[in-house]
């Protein structure tokens, strides 16, 4: 029987798959199985230089035709898969179309969550997931009049980075004490807030909304309190949440996210899981964990790959991501729960770079954010990744170099 890999989301994580899978010698037939028209392509720009017209559609695609061609891949793409029959390793498709596997891979990503408010369903309220939500947005800030966003996570920040940039008034609104408390804490969180204070964000914390108010199209917010906020398009970014109805509905075991091992197989040998939709055992965490950043669906669809090709090594990597608002580029690596993890802060604002470190037992560095420190990035890296011991005092001034503040 010839082999069939079957991918399940032409995102990036099904495109790095299917370039391990060829690059590691699998044979037979590779089928990317995707919802969206367009060839997979990178989600990043979609809220940072696509959204600001800087950056080209071209630039987005992760593989041009030609290579798919070349590779003997085939992109099924305005398909989608509604069912798996674990049975009899097939994959049914809407239209009644059944295609067989030998391994499949779930890389179904995520979907942004809805805002259950009243009005919620009127024009002009608008998420951001696909390149068509990105134009979308675009349109809306090209069109001006006031921006309501809702949210201040990394999508919130960032979309109403670029509409303000663009010259537009912007109110963010986010329920928590201060943006990116989370991740990050509220008092790195609280920097983040004055970033975007000093841009002349209305920055609103510790809010609700109550509704979306207009006639068909969205003419304000209208907060618990009474408050109406005047808004000509509302961008919503309150969270997302994995796409696991069809691993939910095939039987396998599913707990925010699909449940993989550290080779990023399920319990059903014939399947794997991959990108945001991966709740996956993570050896340098030591621990489970659901990332939602491009970096791990990036770095996990090649993994994928090689392990559905039978080379299965551990996940064992750090979480990564990036973020631009205005002028300040910013990267986070590795892994803290900023409620218990001591905070050193290295710089300030006020400086023009500084860095936030989180640490873990025995005074390592468990994560760290930097914010326009480049020539530290590395050194940055290597103590995350290391988990490298420290001494706070050294760690917290700007003259010590980050070589020379590990303890021992």
């Amino acid at each position: 029987m010839t082999e069939s890999h079957v991918l399940i989301g032409a995102g990036v994580a099904a495109a790095r798959a299917a370039e391990a899978l060829r690059a590691e010698g699998a044979e037979g037939r590779i089928v990317l199985i995707g919802e969206e028209r367009d060839l997979p392509y990178e989600r990043p720009e979609l809220s940072k230089g696509f959204l600001a017209g800087k950056t080209q559609r071209a630039e987005l695609t992760v593989h041009d035709a030609d290579w798919y061609a070349a590779q003997d891949v085939e992109p099924m793409l305005g398909r989608r898969a509604v069912g798996i029959d674990r049975a009899s390793a097939t994959v049914e498709l809407d239209g009644g179309e059944r295609l067989p596997y030998t391994r499949l891979l779930l890389a179904t990503g995520s979907a942004p969550r809805k805002l259950g408010v009243p009005g919620n369903d009127l024009d002009g309220v608008l998420y951001l997931r696909r390149v068509g939500h990105s134009e979308a947005i675009r349109e809306a800030i090209a069109a001006g009049g006031p921006l309501v966003v809702v949210g201040g996570g990394w999508i919130g920040l960032e979309v109403g980075a670029v509409a303000r940039t663009a010259g537009l008034d912007v109110t963010l609104l986010e329920a928590g004490p201060a943006p990116l408390a989370g991740p990050l804490g509220r008092e790195v969180g609280g920097l983040i807030a004055g970033l975007h204070r000093d841009h002349g964000v209305d920055l609103r914390t510790g809010v609700q909304v109550g509704e979306l108010v207009g006639d068909g199209q969205v003419e304000g917010v209208r907060l618990a309190d009474g408050t109406v906020l005047p808004a000509a398009a509302v961008v919503v970014g309150v969270g997302i949440r994995p796409r696991t109805e069809l691993a939910s509905d095939a039987g396998l075991a599913v707990d925010d996210g699909v449940l993989v091992d550290a080779t990023l197989r399920t319990e059903d040998p014939r399947i794997w899981a991959a990108g945001d939709v991966a709740n996956a055992v993570n050896d340098w965490v030591g621990d489970r964990l659901r990332v939602e950043h491009f970096a791990n669906a990036n770095d996990q669809g090649p993994f994928a790959g090689w392990s559905m090709a039978g080379r299965p090594e551990h996940w064992a990597r750090p979480p990564f991501f990036w973020s631009d608002q205005y002028d300040a580029g910013m990267e986070y690596r590795g892994w803290a729960d900023p409620r218990t993890a001591p905070l050193v802060l290295r710089g300030g604002p006020e400086d023009g770079q500084w860095i936030a470190f989180w640490l873990g037992d025995g005074d390592r560095v468990s994560a760290a954010l930097h914010v326009n420190a480049w020539d530290d990035a590395d050194a940055v890296k290597s103590l995350v990744t290391d988990r490298a011991p420290i001494d706070r005092a050294r760690l917290a001034d700007p003259k010590t170099s980050l070589e020379a503040v590990r303890a021992g």
